[in-house]
């Protein structure tokens, strides 16, 4: 009988110290609509402006192994944009220094060598403790998600908030891309 309540006094206090169960929610009341990013031309996209959209952001760097992808994400762009979704490139010269331009040159070549027609802003810091707040935002949101190098891929929610991630190898046309943009453009309940 000792041996019983010893241990249920143990488990009782163990239960104690562990941290609070995560959620899976957000974990802010902030949503990607309250963050913009400035474009080669000097003028701002404001997030604001696609409220109760999904976005796909995703940091490239045309000097990347993974440049390629820019194929992809126009493809993504081509068949989900007449229903709402905007596609977002944020050029980022954080991982290699993979993002050899700047400004308007950059725009130009995706446009010419991967044929590109959705957003691309300026070329923008993703990681560390310069990083754009929209990606420090992310970060917060998704700590463990986090970029680790070009082309990783945020999926903001109608919601404003962060719906799903993916590393840089998985290719925008990926059948779990395209299911978890798919979902993300269905009417909202309510």
């Amino acid at each position: 009988m000792l041996l019983v309540r010893r241990d249920a006094l143990a488990l009782i206090g163990s239960l104690m110290v562990l941290p609070a169960r995560a959620t899976t929610g957000p974990l802010s009341s902030a949503t990607a609509a309250a963050f913009g990013f400035d474009q080669a031309d000097g003028t701002r996209l404001n997030l604001a402006a696609y409220a109760g959209k999904p976005l796909f952001v995703v940091n490239t760097a045309t000097a990347c192994g993974y440049a390629p992808q820019f194929a992809g994400l126009q493809q993504v762009w081509t068949r989900f944009g007449d229903r709402g979704l905007t596609v977002i490139a944020v050029p980022s010269s954080d991982f290699g220094r993979q993002e050899p331009l700047d400004g308007r040159a950059i725009v130009e070549a995706v446009r010419t060598q991967h044929g590109v027609t959705f957003p691309v802003v300026a070329k923008t810091a993703v990681n560390g403790p310069n990083a754009h707040p929209f990606y420090r935002w992310a970060a917060a949101e998704r700590p463990a998600e986090k970029p680790t190098w070009n082309f990783h891929k945020y999926l903001v929610g109608r919601d404003g908030h962060i719906a799903a991630t993916f590393p840089s190898a998985v290719e925008p046309t990926d059948p779990r891309i395209i299911t978890a943009i798919a979902r993300a453009l269905e009417p909202q309940a309510g």
